[in-house]
Formats: C-alpha cells, sequence, structure tokens
C-alpha cells in the first residue's frame, strides 16, 4: 500500500508539474530594420495564450551601430515618447534606452549592420487590445520606424 501511494504521488508531480509547463507558452517574432531607416513590419500580432514573447531583431543594413545603429522596445502607446527623450540623453553606452526605466516592457540592445539580437518577454500584465507600440530608441529613427503591437 505504501508503494502504491507512492508512485501515486510521484504521477500527481509530473502530470501537475507537466500541466504547469504545458501552461507556459513562447511565441516567437521576427522584424529587421535597414539601413534606410525601416521596419519589415508596420504590425506584430501575439496570441493572448501566448505566456512569453520572443523578438529577434535583425539589422540587414551594413553601417555600424554608431551611424545607424537599431533598438527593438515595446511600451504602451502613450510612453514612447517619454522614453525616446530619456534614451537620448541615455546616450549609446546604453543604446539609447533609460537604465531600468519601467515604461519599456521590453527591449534589446543596439545593433549595426549584419548583428542580430534578441530579447524575450513576459505577457503578464498586458492588456488583450491594449495600445501598444515598437520602435526604434536611436535619435531620429522612431519618426519611421515604429509599429503596432497587438496582443490578443
Amino acid at each position: 500500500m505504501r508503494g502504491y501511494a507512492v508512485g501515486c504521488l510521484a504521477l500527481g508531480l509530473l502530470v501537475y508539474g507537466g500541466a504547469a509547463h504545458a501552461a507556459d507558452k513562447l511565441c516567437k517574432l521576427e522584424i529587421s530594420g535597414n539601413d534606410l531607416l525601416q521596419y519589415d513590419k508596420a504590425e506584430l500580432k501575439v496570441a493572448a495564450d501566448c505566456t512569453k514573447v520572443e523578438l529577434t531583431l535583425k539589422h540587414t543594413g551594413q553601417l555600424p551601430a554608431q551611424t545607424m545603429g537599431h533598438t527593438w522596445v515595446l511600451t504602451k502607446t502613450a510612453d514612447v515618447q517619454g522614453v525616446l527623450d530619456a534614451g537620448a540623453a541615455a546616450g549609446i553606452a546604453h543604446s539609447y534606452e533609460p537604465p531600468g526605466d519601467k515604461r519599456m516592457i521590453a527591449a534589446t540592445k543596439l545593433v549595426g549592420g549584419g548583428q542580430v539580437t534578441s530579447v524575450t518577454f513576459s505577457t503578464v500584465g498586458l492588456q488583450k487590445g491594449g495600445d501598444y507600440t515598437y520602435f526604434c530608441t536611436f535619435p531620429g529613427h522612431a519618426a519611421l520606424m515604429r509599429g503596432k503591437f497587438i496582443f490578443g
């Protein structure tokens, strides 16, 4: 009887653990930026059942990060300008992103031509149908390099 109870407990832990991992869903997105100040996508969509997102940014241009670097930052649309202003003050050493700024939901590092970077972030706290924007924080780029992020 004792072995049966231990076996049932082990099975229960296995099933529970498997169910917990099954609830986690990683969704992957890719976006590219070029030397003409363009992302290749104006909109990115993530299903509501995604619990984490892995975003990969590819710089398809040839110019170095100091000249034509790109980032990918996600914020609430209302926070875009504040993050851009703070990022410009933070400078290139911080990828033009204000260190520790809670308004940034996710942010990649600055990359130059031919480089790739990625960021993985949780969707906990995102609201289905919320108003989110992604953009490049390199000074002046966000005027053209921005898009709508749709969750849900």
